[in-house]
């Protein structure tokens, strides 16, 4: 039989409430709340992952879906969601985690240096993901990817690709080492991206939404390349740049 949760002051639910809203709890207990059919389908894919399933009295989920499960009431449903229309179904996990010795392997990299907006950080970890990339590295002043708006941006993605947390400049260094091509993005100094030829194995290197890549950033890069604008608009949203040369770029 299944555990039943009615309250909402029951002190399981006030944490999962704490990892919906406070960045803080996530990282302190390296867990996050995930939400709706299709995320919790993608959380389950992943082995090791999914701690709980918490459940609305009235859902029905699929047979394959294993887990342990929390029924839950309507009230303890509302509690914890973060969309307007929950679907009533969420998956409880833990953050996934990856060896420091397979980062080595790592060639094809997406860096983000300080871009604030968890949708733009969701979608560029999604397109990474689409891309075929081994890793995203998200720098200083990023957005948490495991905010629930970052991780419903991604649709699944953080449970295909390692995003990963850490200085930049560090591993900068570590891909330089490892011969990868760092690509930086700005305007000062750069090539258009129609004279780039697609590679094997590259970094591109990425900035806020305002500002760009730090200068300090960009001048380790091994080359800076920009986007042609044919229009009137000044600029592109990073998340939809971040696209256009990870595809680009991305050899067969």
């Amino acid at each position: 039989m299944n555990k039943r949760i009615e309250s909402t002051q029951n002190s399981l639910v006030k944490h999962w409430k704490k990892l919906v809203t406070i960045r803080k709890e996530r990282d302190q207990t390296k867990e996050f709340l995930v939400e709706g059919f299709h995320l919790v389908e993608e959380a389950l894919i992943r082995q090791d992952t999914v701690i709980q399933l918490l459940v609305r009295e009235d859902i029905e989920i699929p047979a394959h879906w294993t887990a342990p499960v929390i029924e839950i009431t309507a009230a303890v449903a509302k509690e914890i969601s973060e969309t307007e229309q929950t679907q009533g179904v969420f998956a409880y996990c833990k953050q996934p985690q990856y060896e420091e010795t397979a980062q080595d392997n790592w060639k094809k990299l997406l860096l983000i240096d300080a871009v604030q907006d968890p949708g733009n950080i969701g979608t560029m970890i999604r397109t990474a993901d689409a891309a075929g990339l081994d890793g995203v590295i998200l720098g200083k002043g990023c957005a948490d990817p495991y905010n629930p708006k970052t991780v419903r941006s991604a649709q699944g993605s953080h449970f295909h690709i390692p995003v990963i947390r850490a200085e930049l400049s560090s591993w900068i260094d570590r891909l330089k080492n490892n011969k990868i091509t760092i690509i930086g993005t700005g305007l000062q100094n750069a090539v258009s991206l129609n004279e780039l030829k697609p590679q094997s194995d590259f970094a591109v290197l990425v900035g806020n939404e305002g500002s760009g890549v730090d200068a300090e950033l960009l001048s380790t890069a091994d080359q800076v390349v920009k986007i042609p604008l044919y229009g009137q608009a000044e600029s592109l949203n990073v998340a939809v740049a971040t696209g256009i040369l990870l595809y680009s770029l991305r050899a067969e």
